[in-house]
């Protein structure tokens, strides 16, 4: 336990040094800063009087609207919108834990000590999951912060959907970790996890790709790749579902279904143990 958390404080130390940790949390802030002055709502009596979005009046028919539901419908869409700048930017911040420790001269001195690669690799994983966490707590915690200052609704589901965010991001991050030790690259890692993460998006319509294509080998192809890729887009679909309580403006299902983390959770261990496998056996 010892050798974890002096190998995690080395993670947030060399992110400090090298301004990725700055840079994660500015990024987080701005986006954070920009929300708080984009958005100014009169609320009177518990109903929306008048609103203003990025300096723009709303017209609001009928004079007035439900506030409660205004922040549901609203919290609801911006979940997506976190979803994927949550996970774009601890991918940004976390890419380069691998690559980094498989420089020379740095592996040379992590290898020196009396810690196994396995867990060595590990640490550095759970130092990557735990330093997105903490940004999603900043991240989702202001927003929610601002929108009860702005509102006075508190709707705590806004919060939960930071848990299905937290664990994409931990799916993802396996698969980096995996392109990371094989090709020592940071670029490599963040394009093949950004790819994996949009090419999972075009594989929700899976459905209508089998019945287009005119072969039943394609089909069973494309098929296959939907069950092994990680489903970014039904994530996304049940953090609107877990925010909203199935009262979202748009369509999805107010259940959120086990299957898509099952296979999504499977997804990322294999790729966990398939990195520290070669990690194991890797030369340097």
């Amino acid at each position: 336990m010892r050798v974890l958390l002096a190998n995690i404080e080395e993670v947030f130390r060399e992110a400090a040094a090298r301004w990725t940790l700055l840079a994660y949390f500015f990024l987080s802030s701005l986006f954070i800063l920009i929300f708080a002055l984009a958005v100014n709502l009169d609320v009177v009596d518990g109903a929306l009087a008048g609103a203003k979005l990025f300096g723009k009046t709303l017209d609001i028919e009928g004079g007035e609207i439900d506030i409660n539901q205004l922040v549901l419908f609203g919290e609801s869409g911006f979940s997506a919108i976190l979803f994927v700048i949550g996970t774009f930017l601890a991918i940004f911040a976390t890419a380069h834990l691998v690559p980094r420790l498989q420089e020379k001269g740095t592996v040379d001195l992590y290898l020196s000590r009396p810690v196994g690669r396995v867990r060595l690799l590990l640490s550095r994983y759970v130092a990557g999951l735990i330093l997105s966490a903490a940004n999603l707590v900043y991240l989702i915690g202001a927003i929610w912060a601002i929108v009860i200052w702005k509102t006075g609704v508190v709707h705590p589901r806004f919060l939960l959907g930071g848990v299905i965010i937290l664990f994409t991001i931990a799916t993802l991050l396996a698969f980096a970790f995996l392109v990371g030790v094989i090709t020592s690259s940071t670029a490599v890692s963040i394009m093949t996890t950004f790819g994996v993460f949009l090419f999972s998006v075009i594989l929700s319509g899976h459905d209508r790709f089998e019945a287009a294509v005119s072969s039943v080998w394609n089909a069973r192809l494309i098929h296959s790749l939907y069950l092994i890729m990680p489903k970014t887009m039904e994530l996304g679909r049940s953090v609107i579902a877990l925010v909203s309580g199935g009262k979202a403006p748009i369509e999805v299902t107010g259940v959120v279904s086990p299957a898509p983390f099952i296979t999504t959770a499977l997804f990322g261990i294999t790729c966990l143990v398939l990195a520290s496998l070669v990690f194991r056996r890797k030369e340097f």
